[in-house]
């Protein structure tokens, strides 16, 4: 069943508009009668009917509070180097897919790609789009926020989590898997993902001074856009997260 978001608090009652509006209408075709599933912005989701369309709105009626959540019990951020190409959307695609709780683009000292502050904006409004179509197409109960392309260090200085992870291909004896047993009550996860250059000494310096480990992602080598997807679904699986 198709999903949507709403920005707005949940009543018995709501309004769909804008491009959702257009997407239920045109090209999904659903009208009067027909039934979707709704989540408002303070996270109730729930079942509801189609009771009026006009132009640019769908009015929904709930039907039913949805109680099951498709959320895991430990949010993952994941700070990411910028990617070239088409990487990033694909990245946070996968990402919210996955079950990551929020991206941090990062610009690196080995970052091939070099954005303009105008140029950053806009590529975070694209990637915000792409992360809200995720959650869509995957039944997310939220819509992952995709942060302003940043700095490693004012991340650093800005956000705490219980445990910081560095997936870094210089370390080769302490393994992700090892450090989420040891570290089994955290509830927030950072993970630090290096660009196509990985990341720099100084890079690593500051994430271990801000309380970051160092961790090895296995005996091969990934490349970044597979590195964070790799390390997010291990967390998952040894948190009891996936389901499978």
């Amino acid at each position: 069943m198709h999903r949507f978001f709403i920005p707005k608090p949940y009543k018995q009652e709501m309004q769909i508009t804008g491009r959702d509006a257009h997407h239920i209408m045109d090209v999904l075709r659903m009208g009067v009668g027909d039934q979707l599933q709704v989540v408002a912005d303070d996270g109730i989701s729930f079942l509801g009917e189609i009771t009026a369309v006009s132009t640019n709105t769908v009015t929904v009626s709930a039907k039913e509070i949805l109680r099951e959540t498709h959320e895991p019990d430990v949010s993952i951020s994941l700070l990411q180097g910028l990617a070239k190409g088409e990487k990033m959307e694909l990245i946070i695609q996968k990402a919210v897919e996955i079950g990551v709780a929020e991206i941090f683009p990062l610009a690196m000292d080995h970052s091939v790609v070099v954005l303009d502050r105008s140029k950053a904006g806009k590529k975070t409004e694209r990637w915000q789009k792409i992360a809200e179509a995720a959650a869509k197409q995957s039944k997310r109960d939220v819509i992952p926020a995709v942060h302003e392309v940043m700095k490693l260090p004012q991340v650093l200085q800005e956000e705490k989590w219980d445990l910081l992870v560095i997936a870094y291909e210089s370390e080769n004896r302490i393994s992700l898997k090892e450090v989420l047993q040891a570290h089994k009550n955290a509830k927030s996860i950072g993970v630090i993902i290096g660009p196509e250059g990985g990341l720099s000494n100084e890079e690593v310096k500051a994430a271990q001074e801000a309380g970051g480990v160092a961790v090895s992602l296995g005996r091969r080598i990934l490349r970044t856009e597979t590195a964070g997807l790799v390390a997010a679904t291990a967390i998952l699986y040894e948190t009891d997260n996936l389901g499978i």
